[in-house]
């Protein structure tokens, strides 16, 4: 049956007042606040029925004035909401429960779209009438219901993917984030990737370990690929290898989720959002992922130690009570690398999902071993390593090291100038250009030199900017390599009996020294 108000609660106990008390008329009542005197009429008849048919007046009159007057609209006939239009309501309805059997919930019209397509077909019905019928609907549904857990100290701990967009050396880029929230304390840990893969996973697992200096004893999942090998049957699932290997290795058990039930793990879903909006909202610029994952982990250091509401603890306070009942660590992390074996091209370079990494040229047509890690891959020989690039993710890459071509070059110096290697150093192409473009076996020769001591880039660039401020004319491979050989290392702690100042002056005077005997040479050998 259903009801809607007619009158106001006011408009119906003044009626009573006026009519009983004051002694007025029906006529006049009806005149005074505006209503029919059939409306006025009928409501003192059906307070004085109230009356006479109740036991206890006072009780009667008092219930009657408190109730909300109503009118029934069960036997009225629906104007726009007719068969028709109810039919053409039922088949969208029915239109979208196929397609979320089909796996496209996403893909289902929503109310506003229904009464739009219902107006393109010449029926005007109004959006409450189109909710009021939809939701009569589903009136037989039972509502779901949720148990309440409570959270053992050290027991579970979940895990679950995040996508965010950064600002990565000036490129929009999409990366990942994995995170852990423990379900007692609430501790959260996270970590950027660039990909959600097995080796991602992981790692993830291994730091989170590390972070945490112990195992919990339950890690829940939902049903992600890395996690989830295949289905068995209606409910059960089989692990990956990877995720096998972590729970050997470090002793845990594992529990995964019901499809779509992502209040089975409510802890992470939350703080993938919380983390996510308090770490990048203001702060999404970065120059690398280091430098992101790295601001991330302070973010994060900060939310720790911040009081919850419910609790009145920090997270950190929290994790503490726990930290005694986790599982010990191994005696050693997992290792997390994908290994193969490839052989070396003409272009002294390996390649791995489409992508070229270099190693020395001496290794060209010789197979190498290849440990392949989230976010860098090492290249070895037998036990020596002899390379190491970042992990590209992208396609038809070319991650070179000019040190590993140096001999070549020496044969065909005239193939510097255009070679990809140099083209990604950034800081030796622009000293090529500026300084050596005219003799590259110059260059070539300061690159051995630097390559022979292992001389760092930093070490390097210091010794031109001082070369630059004391003999800006002329910078050849003799005066660079002169400086390097007079320059203490990087970080290096100078005797307390030489000043900087005593170490700059001897500088200057092997340069100029240096110089001359250069000029004088080239005077006396004009070809």
């Amino acid at each position: 049956m259903v009801l809607k108000k007619m009158i106001s609660m006011y408009n119906k106990q003044e009626i009573i007042i006026r009519y009983h008390r004051e002694g007025k008329s029906i006529r006049s009542i009806s005149r005074e606040l505006s209503i029919s005197r059939k409306t006025v009429s009928k409501y003192v008849s059906s307070y004085e029925a109230s009356l006479l048919s109740s036991s206890c007046r006072s009780t009667a009159q008092v219930d009657w004035l408190n109730t909300a007057p109503c009118y029934h609209l069960s036997s009225r006939p629906k104007i726009r909401l007719t068969q028709e239009v109810q039919s053409e309501i039922d088949h969208y309805l029915s239109l979208n429960e196929e397609k979320r059997q089909h796996g496209q919930g996403k893909q289902c019209l929503k109310k506003c779209d229904i009464l739009s397509l219902l107006h393109q077909k010449g029926y005007q019905l109004g959006y409450t009438t189109l909710c009021n019928y939809i939701r009569s609907k589903s009136v037989s549904i039972t509502p779901e219901v949720f148990i309440r857990q409570s959270a053992q100290r050290g027991q579970d701990s979940e895990f679950d993917w995040g996508e965010i967009k950064l600002y990565i050396d000036g490129q929009l880029r999409r990366v990942y984030i994995g995170v852990f929230t423990s379900c007692f304390s609430n501790t959260r840990y996270a970590m950027l990737f660039w990909r959600q893969d097995t080796l991602s996973f992981m790692e993830c697992h291994v730091s989170y370990f590390s972070y945490c200096q112990g195992v919990y004893h339950r890690l829940v999942y939902d049903n992600m690929r890395v996690a989830v090998a295949r289905f068995v049957g209606p409910h059960e699932k089989e692990p990956t290898r990877a995720l096998t290997e972590l729970k050997s290795h470090y002793g845990f058990s594992h529990r995964f989720c019901n499809a779509r039930r992502g209040n089975e793990k409510g802890h992470v879903e939350r703080s993938i959002e919380y983390v996510r909006r308090k770490a990048f909202s203001v702060h999404d610029h970065f120059p690398d992922l280091e430098s992101a994952n790295s601001h991330l982990l302070s973010i994060l250091s900060e939310l720790n130690k911040t009081k919850q509401q419910l609790t009145g603890s920090s997270a950190d306070e929290l994790f503490e009570q726990e930290r005694e009942l986790l599982y010990p660590l191994p005696s050693s992390p997992l290792s997390c690398f994908e290994y193969t074996q490839l052989r070396v091209d003409k272009y002294a370079t390996v390649s791995y999902h489409t992508n070229r990494y270099s190693v020395p040229e001496q290794l060209v047509g010789r197979f190498v071993e290849i440990k392949v890690y989230s976010n860098y891959i090492e290249i070895w020989q037998g036990n020596q390593l002899i390379a190491t690039h970042t992990h590209c993710y992208g396609k038809h890459q070319w991650m070179v090291d000019i040190e590993h071509y140096l001999v070549t070059l020496c044969r065909k110096p005239g193939a510097l100038c255009g070679s990809t290697a140099l083209n990604q150093n950034v800081y030796l192409k622009q000293l090529y250009d500026t300084h050596f473009q005219d003799c590259p076996k110059d260059f070539i020769e300061l690159l051995h030199y630097c390559h022979k001591h292992k001389t760092e880039p930093e070490k390097l660039e210091a010794s031109v900017e001082r070369l630059l401020n004391n003999v800006p004319q002329r910078i050849s491979c003799e005066k660079i390599t002169a400086l390097l050989g007079n320059i203490s290392p990087i970080n290096t702690v100078v005797n307390d009996t030489t000043s900087d100042s005593e170490i700059h002056r001897n500088s200057i005077s092997q340069l100029q020294q240096i110089t001359y005997l250069l000029e004088n040479q080239t005077l006396c050998n004009p070809n």
